[in-house]
């Protein structure tokens, strides 16, 4: 199976790494990536899309057709948004998106990064954990063919890549420490590509996506 996929966030961390993967995974056979900013990067299975508005993807639509993956990677902090504006950038964005490549490539496996601590009840104390809760939920219910949801927690950045997180460079020398002592909270952003590229090729038994079902499913 021939995976063509469409890949948000490139441009952030988690992005760029699960497109390092798939361009070099063989059986990736192109990839379409939508930004607002050029990830500035070219290859012979690469193609992106710069575009502004997240909102409204009419202008692109026609472009988004044809597609069997998405590797959703776009997101955003929480920190000091109020609960209205982190919604409308995390849950309406993700959702427009989502009912898009729904319309046009219903055959399509969508996975989705949230996070560990993530809230599928809605109704938890941590504001982030229910928009993010009410993301997963939405997209786990719209139909496609299949879905998953990552939640990674500590992620060991990819060597060489230009969008690693400050906290992550700063926190580095502990990464050791934590992934002895806790291993269920620390994959590498490796595992968490071929953990996608896994998910559309082989699939997995369960929807929803912890640490150490990203780290077997990686190996896979």
């Amino acid at each position: 199976m021939k995976i063509n996929a469409i890949i948000t966030g490139t441009t952030g961390m988690v992005g760029e790494g699960v497109l390092h993967e798939c361009l070099n995974h063989p059986d990736v056979e192109s990839v379409l990536v939508i930004n607002r900013r050029s990830c500035n990067l070219t290859h012979p299975k690469l193609k992106e899309i710069i575009h502004g508005n997240f909102y409204d993807l009419t202008f692109i639509k026609a472009q988004l057709a044809g597609y069997n993956a998405c590797f959703f990677c776009l997101g955003t902090t929480s920190v000091g948004k109020k609960e209205n504006i982190y919604r409308k950038i995390t849950f309406d964005l993700t959702k427009n998106f989502a009912d898009t490549f729904h319309e046009l490539n219903p055959v399509m496996t969508f996975c989705y990064v949230s996070g560990s601590g993530t809230d599928s009840s809605e109704k938890g104390k941590l504001m982030w954990a229910r928009v993010k809760g009410k993301t997963e939920n939405y997209i786990l219910n719209l139909g496609f063919k299949d879905a998953y949801m990552f939640r990674p927690a500590l992620i060991i950045p990819t060597k060489g890549l230009n969008n690693t997180l400050t906290m992550y460079k700063l926190f580095a020398p502990l990464i050791p420490f934590v992934k002895l002592f806790f291993p269920g909270y620390v994959c590498s952003l490796r595992e968490i590509g071929q953990a996608m590229i896994n998910s559309v090729i082989k699939g997995y038994d369960k929807k929803i996506l912890e640490v150490n079902d990203i780290k077997e499913l990686a190996l896979r």
